[in-house]
C-alpha cells in the first residue's frame, strides 16, 4: 500500500494545498519579490493571532502607508484574511501530520484528520476570529468558492491517495465537510464542536 512521504521540515503535506489554488497574493508572497507584500502580510498575521481584528485602516497605519498601498500590496481584506487563515493552517496540518506518523492507511487519515480538527476547535485565536465574524469566517473556509476549501480538500485527496490508493473522487471532499460540520458546528447548527465526534464520522465512512 502506498504511504505518505516523510514530511519535509513539517510541511510537506499542507504545501500540496497551497500549490493546488495559487492566488495573487500566494504568489506575491511565495516569489522573494515583494518585501512591502511580505511585512505587511506578516504584521496581519501578528495582528490575528493575538485575537484582534485586522483592520485595512489600522494596518496601513501602522505600516506608515495609506490604505491605496496597502490594497496594492495585499489585496482586499479577505485576501488577506484568506492568506492569514492557510498560513496558520499549514503548521497546524503538518503537526498533526508528524502526530500521526506512525499510523498507516484509514488510521493515519482519521488521525489526521481528526488532530487538525481539534487543533481548530482549540485555537483561540481562531476561535475569537469566528465569533466576531461568523459569516465572513464560514464564506472563507467552508464554500467552494474559497481558495481554503479547495486547498484543504487537496491536501485530504492527497492523504488518502497516498494512504488508501485510488479512492472515489468525492470522498476528499466528503471528509472536508464532515470535518467543517464538527468544527464549525457552533456557526452551522449551535451545537459545541466536537473532534470526537468528526473522529466518529470518519471511521465510519472510511471503515465502515
Amino acid at each position: 500500500m502506498p504511504t505518505l512521504p516523510p514530511v519535509a521540515h513539517g510541511t510537506e503535506l499542507a504545501l500540496v494545498g497551497t500549490a493546488s489554488a495559487p492566488t495573487w497574493l500566494s504568489q506575491r508572497l511565495e516569489s522573494g519579490q515583494y518585501p512591502d507584500t511580505v511585512a505587511a502580510f506578516r504584521a496581519a498575521r501578528e495582528i490575528f493571532i493575538e485575537g484582534q481584528r485586522i483592520d485595512m485602516g489600522r494596518l496601513a497605519t501602522q505600516l506608515g502607508i495609506d490604505r491605496t498601498s496597502l490594497f496594492r500590496w495585499v489585496g482586499n481584506r479577505d485576501s488577506l484574511l484568506s492568506e492569514v487563515l492557510w498560513s496558520l493552517a499549514v503548521p497546524t496540518l503538518s503537526q498533526a501530520d508528524r502526530a500521526s506518523a506512525g499510523r498507516r492507511g484509514a488510521d493515519r487519515v482519521v488521525s489526521v484528520l481528526t488532530l487538525f480538527a481539534e487543533n481548530l476547535i482549540t485555537a483561540g485565536y481562531f476561535r475569537s476570529f469566528l465569533s466576531r465574524e461568523p459569516a465572513r469566517g464560514l464564506r472563507l473556509l467552508t464554500t467552494k468558492e474559497s481558495e481554503i476549501q479547495r486547498r484543504y480538500v487537496a491536501v485530504v485527496e492527497h492523504l488518502v491517495h497516498a494512504e488508501l490508493g485510488e479512492q472515489p473522487p468525492d470522498l476528499a471532499y466528503l471528509l472536508v465537510r464532515i470535518s467543517e460540520s464538527f468544527t464549525y458546528a457552533d456557526l452551522i447548527t449551535g451545537d459545541a464542536p466536537s473532534a470526537e465526534r468528526a473522529r466518529a464520522a470518519f471511521e465510519l465512512v472510511l471503515r465502515p
